[in-house]
């Protein structure tokens, strides 16, 4: 299709998107109704997207979080071709599977952390923490503790948007008016030390938040709570990092009363933090971790649960039909792309990259930004960042309306050619991890004239 074309089609597009299409995470009266429609993205390549009006936007998004080798590669496009070509699908019921399937089952049990050596496959993650969430209840039934069916989890956490995913997290919006959180799910303050943390030092704050995981436990009964599910690094909350000592702490206390540990790696898994997995950055052992999104750099949905030993093993031994899975899982085209992407991610050397060279220079123009009027703070690891707008710099004081002042930002960067997203007043980033040094220059210079542009409106600047 020529430029000219998809130019001619864009208000056809945008007529069709306001008639037929509800998309997630959306004011529908807001862009239906009182916007212009939404912005038709066209094609891609390297970090940049286009639209269909000939705008050129560097993505410093990643897509969703997801597209971790960037757009355009020609490698994942021809595995997904010859797969299909192969063996485009078949099920994983029927006491039968697919090469890819059990190939891919075995990298991702090498590569994530020690103990970590059973798989089972969904499309999404939500699909896994919905997993989950049934398979640590019927773990726990099987072990002979059936009264271990509660779970903890952070305020402001993403864990997907199934009923189940929807209720680990704790995002209040995704809850209210839909009868939300399920029965038996708990949520504790999260590590977020510049919003909670007060006159504390960050490892304070972070021992007192992780210390109210154990109260939370203790004021159920620890009998009676079955696991903890937690992000390495809380992504959709806001690039919430936690302070040094804080998962050592949530592991000391899961581990004195028998409460499982539930990574999710949705977000910060395949080197997303420099490591192959956030679980290797800060050092945690869990019992089950969720993965998707990065897996196949979203060319394919895919998501994965990967299952502990212990925990399998009693699935396996004590018998009994697990009543739980999904159309897709273990989807042979999907797991192909996977197998080729993580081979990508290794042979890349993307991951050395970012420790080395893209992460540090990332926080160092990130660093650059301290002394803005509107920043409050700003925080990264690998190629995982945020900068938080406040009121008052001095006092951590935030705006009225909180999420206005984000959204207004946002809409800055796009104009000025870059794709952020706003969480609260935070604008937070997730670029591909092929960025170039320059391309990360060029995103923060971008970044800036936004920020300026925000503090125009406030009349700060």
């Amino acid at each position: 299709m020529s430029e000219q074309t998809v130019r001619n089609s864009t208000q056809r597009w945008k007529d069709l998107d306001v008639r037929h299409h509800l998309a997630p995470f959306t004011d529908y009266k807001q862009i239906k109704v009182d916007g212009d429609g939404a912005r038709i993205i066209t094609s891609a390549k390297g970090v940049f997207l286009t639209d269909s009006e000939g705008n050129k936007i560097l993505d410093g998004m990643a897509g969703l979080w997801c597209v971790n080798l960037g757009y355009g590669r020609d490698e994942l496009a021809q595995v997904a071709y010859e797969q299909m070509k192969e063996l485009p699908y078949y099920n994983s019921f029927f006491k039968t599977t697919t090469p890819p399937t059990v190939e891919l089952a075995e990298k991702l049990s090498s590569l994530t952390p020690k103990g970590l050596d059973y798989i089972f496959y969904g499309s999404s993650g939500s699909e896994s923490n919905d997993t989950v969430m049934r398979m640590v209840r019927f773990y726990w039934n099987q072990a002979g503790k059936p009264e271990k069916t509660h779970f903890t989890s952070h305020n402001l956490a993403y864990h997907g948007s199934t009923l189940a995913g929807a209720s680990l997290g704790g995002m209040t919006a995704m809850q209210e008016g839909f009868g939300l959180p399920l029965p038996g799910i708990h949520h504790v303050t999260p590590p977020y030390w510049y919003d909670l943390g007060g006159d504390m030092t960050p490892e304070e704050f972070g021992i007192k938040a992780a210390k109210a995981v154990e109260e939370k436990i203790l004021e159920i009964g620890a009998d009676k709570v079955a696991a903890f599910i937690g992000e390495p690094i809380q992504g959709a909350g806001g690039v919430i990092i936690p302070p040094a000592g804080y998962w050592a702490e949530i592991q000391r206390i899961c581990r004195q009363y028998d409460v499982l540990i539930i990574a999710d790696e949705v977000i910060c898994g395949f080197g997303r933090t420099g490591k192959m997995f956030g679980c290797q950055t800060f050092g945690i052992q869990p019992d089950m971790m969720t993965m998707a999104k990065g897996i196949t750099s979203g060319y394919q949905p895919l998501s994965a649960v990967a299952v502990s030993d212990k925990i399998g093993k009693t699935l396996i031994d004590r018998g009994g039909e697990f009543f739980h899975g999904y159309t897709y899982s273990g989807h042979p085209v999907a797991c192909a792309v996977a197998l080729k992407n993580i081979q990508l991610i290794e042979e890349g050397g993307y991951l050395a990259q970012i420790e080395t060279v893209t992460g540090p220079h990332l926080a160092k123009r990130l660093a650059g930004l301290k002394d803005h009027p509107l920043v409050g703070e700003v925080r990264s690891i690998g190629l995982i960042g945020a900068v938080e707008m406040v009121k008052n710099k001095q006092t951590r004081e935030r705006f009225e309306n909180d999420g206005a002042v984000g959204a207004r930002c946002r809409d800055h960067c796009v104009a000025n050619g870059i794709m952020l997203r706003a969480v609260r007043d935070a604008m937070v980033m997730s670029p591909p991890l092929i960025i170039t040094v320059q391309e990360i220059d060029s995103l923060i210079d971008k970044l800036t004239l936004a920020l300026d542009a925000t503090a125009r409106d406030l009349k700060v600047l």
